[in-house]
């Protein structure tokens, strides 16, 4: 089990607090930025997976310790987000935090919300070593994907109203020129939030399928 910490944003200006789960014997580090619903016991979860993995993990939390159940909240959180500051101050801050104290490469990830930021943090956070999104795109003008710099993979449903498959094409579209390794999965018939075990778009297969494929990329690219 983690615990909750404090770490420094990015810049020198503050500190923000996340869950950090320390792995034994780490083989890299991963920030895993949440879904519109904040930092809740899923998110917690997957660092402490994160961890059993091999990959020591932190979440930085975006929301200042709300967290919720009811998509219209969620929404409207999401919607009041400083998309800005969670990016270049407590994403990068906490990719540098877990450089500093582990040594180790570390990869960006997120889910939906998290999974937008992770495109961003690719493009724009010099720290980052790969990233890891799930069913979230930001706009171009935000983050254009065609500028990653790093690994990238994708993991998407092809029953997404929000992340749609357009969206996805025109991920795939920006990225087929890049030098980096770029890998973007679709899952046939699943919806978004496919991962996510306590909400009921939850589909253990692809899940499992699309963790799998996470560990094995991160292992690859989060190498010495």
């Amino acid at each position: 089990m983690g615990e909750m910490i404090r770490f420094p944003k990015a810049g020198g200006e503050g500190d923000t607090s996340g869950y950090l789960a320390m792995a034994s014997n780490p083989k890299g580090a991963v920030v895993v930025l949440q879904e519109w619903w904040g930092l809740n016991e899923q998110i917690k979860a997957t660092c402490d997976r994160f961890a059993d993995e091999g990959f020591t993990a932190l979440a930085p939390d975006l929301y200042q310790g709300r967290v919720t159940q009811d998509p219209d909240e969620a929404s409207h959180m999401m919607n009041g987000l400083d998309w800005g500051g969670a990016a270049h101050e407590d994403a990068r801050g906490a990719v540098k935090y877990l450089k500093g104290e582990t040594g180790e490469k570390t990869a960006i990830m997120g889910f939906c919300m998290g999974g937008a930021l992770t495109v961003i943090g690719a493009v724009h956070i010099p720290e980052v070593d790969a990233a890891v999104c799930y069913y979230g795109i930001p706009p171009k003008d935000v983050a254009d994907p065609s500028k990653i710099g790093v690994p990238f993979q994708g993991h998407f449903a092809t029953e997404d109203d929000w992340c749609t498959p357009e969206a996805v094409n025109a991920l795939k579209e920006a990225t087929a020129g890049l030098e980096t390794p770029v890998e973007i999965h679709s899952y046939e018939g699943k919806q978004h939030g496919f991962f996510n075990g306590t909400v009921a778009a939850y589909d253990e297969e692809a899940a499992e399928e699309s963790w799998t494929r996470t560990i094995e990329f991160l292992s690859t690219h989060l190498k010495d």
